[in-house]
């Protein structure tokens, strides 16, 4: 796709071709939008290969590039973050002085209660400003944050408190979803306990219409039910438990705290099917420098810009595009306590696009197709001035032609698949919208980001010709901004990503390139299926499942077949309003699969069921879907949204005699 001259084409893969070419060059450039202590002199130290490291010599605070850096520049009265509350109907503003100013308070807090550099502060807070804080707060102490998702149950939390060893907890009594509450702190408690971690001090936000002593949370006597003020002690030999707000009325602000470029962030505990979760380490130089790129050259966002990602502080997708991107750019940020449809309606989006002037939103291809479901002509979304909106940008999972087609209708604008992990950090791949762009192609999140090189391999790691599919894998070293190890445990992160192909990260996704390098992701590589000796991706079937006007979404498993091994079968959810019957639903999709893929599909099966099973950060439990399918024992995932999902779909996935 050589397009000839100066494109914005030949100049992106010019300046791909640089990244891969001389890394340090690259980089050492990228770094001098980073505001740092000690300038980086070299770019990569790769002594401890495969684990490299990234601007060794180099000194940074991130708080203070987040935050300080454009207040000193003259641009404190910018609006830095927006909370956007759709549960509660509330709206507050924060400019990068408030910000800044309620960040080293709080910073002061966690101070006064021992927490120093390199120190662990574990936040389990729902969407609420006070979660933006506490890891700012974290990050100007020099300490390291651990954010984990609210809501998650004792057992998963105590996990996380033993593994990363938190000086402190920060939590708040409670959060809002549609129709309940969910009370936080009964979970804090009981994960302290399992943790045996009962030492460690909690700082508790309180929310109006919860109860301050729920989870008898240590009380100071007094009788409305506060805990303890900062560094007061409690009964029982535990710690404090300290009231958020009556901490922050004593405390005193703290300046940043210089950190090496190589020393940890963060800790972002990804949710494994086995084993105990794994604690993917972010440094502070090298996430700063990749972050503050993607911001410019892929979102295209400038300082002053808005921001919306309509994602959770608990997913990287928070981590990096709620919290520390936008800020970094000086623009503004949304944080939105909401969901796509039903806070009120199908056009929640719209209004937030609408009322905050949002340039950009971001956001999964799950809240995508459950719009679609709910409002298939997008007109509770089109009823909104969406006029400021510039692109969507969908990642999580893979974005299905069909949404992709849909959601861009409606909106007008470029929609934007882009392709990472919890361990990446940001995106390996994605269309560079403020570089200038190239050619979208439906299905594909578009070209490696500077430093990623993609390779697709056959099982023996050999490359494989452009158009066939294989295991995905990055040669290393990976870029600046992407996992450094996993905490605690090197040799885990060497079994769990670098063994499987020698020289290269495992990405464990299969898909393939075409002729011109755009990447096309089908799905994890053990989302294939072995039919008469024919290995097809489910990820393939699906996107051609999902072009019926009547399917929402789907998943497709490989159901044991006794003559060719395995043969496909959809799980397939309608769109509001769908009345067409099972039998001519699963004609029509028989036929469009085998007009699609093919014969060698054999796809014949397709079920119609009232919701799939999903994390609660949109991503489908597949895998479950396949061992309760497969009658194998198989352990309900602690991130899971409904477990009672999976109730009503186990007697559809059972195989009956026909199949």
């Amino acid at each position: 796709m050589d397009a000839g001259g100066n494109t914005p084409w030949n100049e992106y893969v010019a300046l791909h071709a640089e990244s891969l070419a001389d890394p340090e060059r690259f980089w050492l450039a990228a770094a001098e939008a980073v505001d740092w202590s000690a300038a980086p002199t070299s770019a990569l130290d790769t002594t401890s290969a495969p684990l490299y490291r990234w601007f060794p010599s180099a000194t940074l605070n991130t708080s203070h590039n987040a935050l300080d850096r454009h207040v000193d520049a003259g641009h404190g009265m910018r609006t830095a973050l927006v909370y956007d509350s759709a549960m509660l109907g509330l709206r507050r503003s924060y400019t990068y002085v408030e910000l800044r100013d309620e960040v080293a308070v709080f910073a002061g807090v966690l101070a006064g209660l021992g927490v120093g550099k390199g120190d662990r502060v574990l936040v389990y807070l729902p969407m609420i400003p006070e979660a933006v804080i506490a890891m700012l707060a974290t990050a100007r102490l020099g300490a390291v944050h651990s954010v984990v998702f609210g809501g998650f149950a004792p057992a998963e939390l105590a996990a996380r408190i033993r593994d990363a060893g938190p000086a402190a907890v920060v939590t708040a009594t409670g959060g809002f979803e549609p129709g309940r509450r969910v009370e936080y702190l009964p979970a804090v408690r009981e994960a302290l306990a399992l943790a045996g971690s009962t030492g460690t001090p909690v700082v508790v936000k309180h929310r109006d219409g919860f109860d301050r002593g729920a989870g008898e949370a240590p009380d100071d006597g007094s009788g409305d039910g506060r805990s303890s003020a900062a560094g007061s002690s409690t009964t029982g030999g535990d710690a404090p438990w300290v009231d958020w707000d009556d901490a922050v009325a004593r405390a005193e602000p703290v300046a940043p705290v210089d950190v090496a470029a190589t020393d940890p962030l963060y800790i972002l505990y990804t949710s494994g099917t086995t084993g105990s979760p794994k604690g993917v380490v972010r440094d502070n130089g090298g996430h700063a420098v990749a972050l503050a790129w993607s911001m410019r050259n892929i979102y295209g966002i400038g300082p002053g810009d808005v921001m919306v990602t309509a994602s959770d502080v608990g997913w990287v997708v928070g981590h990096s595009y709620i919290v520390y991107g936008p800020l970094l750019a000086g623009a503004t940020t949304v944080l939105y306590e909401g969901k796509p449809v039903g806070t009120p309606d199908a056009g929640a989006f719209g209004r937030l696009i609408e009322e905050h002037r949002a340039k950009v939103l971001f956001t999964a291809p799950t809240a995508l197709r459950a719009i679609r479901r709910a409002d298939p002509e997008g007109s509770a979304l089109r009823g909104h001035d969406l006029s400021s909106l510039d692109s969507l940008f969908s990642a999580g999972e893979r974005l299905d032609t069909g949404t992709s087609a849909w959601i861009g209708g409606v909106l007008g604008v470029p929609v934007v698949d882009n392709w990472w992990q919890t361990e990446t950090g940001w995106p390996i791949c994605a269309n560079p919208r403020g570089f200038g762009g190239v050619p979208l192609k439906p299905g594909s999140p578009s070209l490696p980001s500077p430093g990623f090189d993609v390779a697709v391999l056959d099982e023996s790691g050999a490359p494989v010709p452009a158009g066939l599919e294989g295991s995905i894998a990055l040669r290393l070293p990976l870029p600046p901004g992407t996992l450094t190890t996993l905490w605690g445990s090197d040799q885990r992160y060497r079994e769990s990503y670098l063994e499987a192909f020698d020289g290269y990260y495992s990405s464990g996704d299969s898909g393939y390139l075409d002729e011109d390098g755009y990447v096309f992701v089908m799905g994890r590589t053990d989302d294939v299926i072995n039919v008469a000796g024919h290995r097809l991706s489910t990820g393939a079937i699906e996107q051609a499942i999902a072009q019926h006007p009547a399917v929402a979404e789907c998943a497709v498993l490989g159901l044991h077949d006794p003559l060719k091994g395995q043969r496909a079968r959809g799980y397939l959810v309608l769109k509001a309003g769908s009345t067409i019957d099972a039998a001519t639903l699963e004609t029509e999709l028989v036929h469009l699969v085998r007009m699609t893929i093919g014969p060698v599909a054999d796809f014949r099966s397709a079920v119609v069921v009232d919701a799939l099973p999903k994390t609660r950060s949109g991503k489908i439990l597949r895998r479950t879907m396949r061992q309760m399918a497969a009658g194998e024992q198989y352990a309900v995932p602690s991130t899971i949204e409904d477990p009672a999902v999976l109730d009503t779909l186990a007697p559809l996935l059972r195989p009956t005699p026909a199949d």
